[in-house]
């Protein structure tokens, strides 16, 4: 699966359009602004549901700002996918990579933040790139493709994960690591969306609990 070109390597070779913003930021802050207003945004309502209006709303600048910076919707909304996905590695390499916790409980540690951070939240913010695979007719090849690969990136950190969890003799050898890692992802974005319908972190717990009660045991 080849890899779409980063928002950043695109945002260097694009020419800015509109006028930059007079609000006495730097044009970094400026555009890191509007990079973080649309990854909450975004993992609120998605694509089709979050006009540009709402978006310079949230940050305070002119609508001239964010065409000086991006140019298009499309631009922004790579660049807020990148972001979100770095962001998502770190918070999945903080969890799993935890030398203190055997390594299905950084797995149950990783969806205890999750719950707590759905209820901080109401329920109201799922995950970005859930999110946006829910409204695939609507984006660009390189959105997808985009998508994809942060999803295998948590598959690879997922499988790493459970061969510790092999290596420590609590799965057997023979367990196919990535198809189990894929597997949780799937089921895991399942969860997201029940439990932002009834409001409540019992679809997440209740998925993780028959997730790790099936892995093959050692």
């Amino acid at each position: 699966m080849s890899t779409p070109p980063t928002p950043q390597a695109t945002a260097a070779t694009r020419r800015p359009r509109g006028r930059p913003a007079r609000s006495g930021l730097t044009a970094q802050q400026v555009r890191e602004q509007l990079v973080r207003a649309g990854v909450a945004l975004l993992t609120e309502r998605g694509i089709s549901a979050t006009p540009l209006e709402d978006v310079v709303a949230a940050t305070g600048l002119p609508k001239g700002s964010f065409y000086h910076h991006f140019g298009t919707k499309e631009a922004w909304v790579s660049e807020a996918i990148g972001a979100y996905g770095q962001y998502f590695e770190r918070k999945l390499q903080r969890h799993f990579d935890d030398p203190t916790l055997p390594a299905l409980q950084r797995l149950q540690s990783f969806v205890d933040d999750a719950c707590a951070g759905m209820a901080r939240y109401g329920f109201t913010r799922g995950c970005l790139v859930g999110n946006l695979g829910q409204e695939v007719n609507q984006l660009p090849e390189a959105q997808r493709q985009q998508l994809e690969a942060i999803f295998a990136r948590w598959e690879d950190l997922l499988a790493q994960c459970l061969g510790e969890a092999v290596r420590a003799g609590d799965l057997n050898p023979a367990a196919e690591l990535h198809t189990l890692a894929h597997a949780f992802w799937i089921g895991w974005e399942g969860a997201i969306l029940r439990a932002r319908l009834c409001r409540s972190t019992e679809p997440m717990t209740c998925f993780v609990t028959h997730y790790v009660a099936g892995l093959p045991r050692a």
